[in-house]
């Protein structure tokens, strides 16, 4: 420090501190020597302290208000210094301002997933991030325990020391609190104030209170989030039968057929088509309830299955006839060993002489007569 600079601290008699910055919490007053007029001003704005230090020892603290430096409002440090009686030389003496407003731009945040046991969903993991304020609550103990003999003590180098401690008591507190996740967004105030009074306790020995603590989002893996949603929109779909496989089956060929169609957009119509026919089938087979079946299709067949006897004649089908009728049609001679025959439950058309209930009418007609 120059002369110039020497001649200016011993001219000034007003110490104090005008803090244009949003992030520091302690500032020494720069003095030549640490050397302070007897008789100086203090002036201690509101939400600061001010905090005489003589030779790394603590002496007088001075609360927010306008002070003229004597020997009687300066009794710990007359103490040390040994002032018996009245003294008006400069003195020796760190003075450090300390502020003591809140400090609201902190953030926080889980580096690691933290996991805890859900009553619904099971183990899971989740994250969680917000924001907190801190303020100075002890101004010694502050001075002791973090900032000693630093210049300049800002947010910076304290935030992610507390950073450290609000995620592990985040940790704990979300682990036993055994509030289901999907409801957590609830309680985020109740939490927070918890956290809030934790950390006041754990940071009470450096000097340092947490007045407010924010959780602001508790989120899941996205593989659960996605989970949940279906799980949610099938709720909707299903119209109260969450849980029940017909449903999900019904909701998932849902979302299929509509992922196949907009491949067909893509890729072209016919396989969309044809892959939308077999997801329309499959919603139809979970609509059914696991109780029952869906009725089998009829077998293919050739004629309707009317009762009786159906016979081939000249290309054309005639018939039907029971089974007195038939005595008569061979008596006519429509019916013969050669003629097609076809009933209900038959695989096909066969000979007459080959089906037995048909050839016992051929057996029992007389051939006919011999011509002469």
């Amino acid at each position: 420090m120059g002369l110039l600079d020497k001649i200016k601290g011993e001219l000034v008699d007003i110490v104090e501190w005008l803090d244009d910055t949003r992030d520091t919490i302690v500032w020494r007053f720069p003095r030549y020597e640490n050397e302070i007029k007897m008789g100086a001003r203090l002036v201690v704005r509101e939400s600061q302290t001010a905090v005489f230090v003589n030779e790394g020892q603590i002496a007088d603290v001075f609360e927010p208000g306008t002070y003229t430096l004597e020997t009687q409002n300066l009794p710990v440090l007359s103490t040390l210094k040994g002032w018996m009686h009245g003294f008006h030389s400069p003195f020796k003496a760190e003075v450090y301002f300390v502020s003591r407003r809140q400090f609201t731009d902190m953030k926080w945040g889980t580096k690691n997933p933290i996991m805890m046991r859900d009553p619904e969903l099971g183990m899971v993991r989740v994250r969680a991030f917000g924001a907190f304020a801190a303020r100075v609550s002890d101004p010694q103990k502050l001075l002791r325990e973090l900032v000693g003999t630093d210049s300049r003590f800002s947010t910076d180098e304290v935030h992610e020391y507390l950073r450290q401690n609000v995620v592990s008591h985040v940790a704990s507190v979300l682990a036993s609190s055994g509030i289901p996740v999907i409801e957590l967004a609830a309680h985020h105030g109740d939490l927070g104030d918890q956290l809030a009074t934790r950390l006041t306790e754990e940071l009470a020995e450096l000097g340092i209170a947490v007045p407010s603590f924010v959780i602001e989002n508790v989120s899941l893996p996205p593989e659960v989030e996605e989970a949940l949603d279906k799980r949610t929109s099938m709720g909707i779909v299903s119209s109260g039968t969450v849980g029940s496989m017909a449903a999900f089956q019904q909701f998932q060929a849902g979302e299929a057929m509509e992922a196949a169609a907009e491949g067909g957009a893509e890729g072209g119509g016919s396989a969309g088509a044809v892959i939308g026919m077999g997801l329309g089938q499959s919603v139809g087979n979970a609509i059914v309830p696991p109780t029952q079946s869906a009725p089998a299709p009829a077998p293919a067949a050739g004629p309707p299955p009317l009762p009786g006897w159906y016979l081939g004649n000249g290309g054309a089908q005639i018939g039907p006839f029971d089974d007195a009728a038939l005595a008569g049609q061979v008596a006519a001679g429509t019916l013969t060993p050669g003629t097609l025959i076809w009933r209900a439950g038959m695989a096909g058309w066969e000979p007459a002489s080959s089906v037995p209930d048909v050839a016992k009418h051929l057996g029992a007609t007389p051939p006919p007569l011999p011509q002469v």
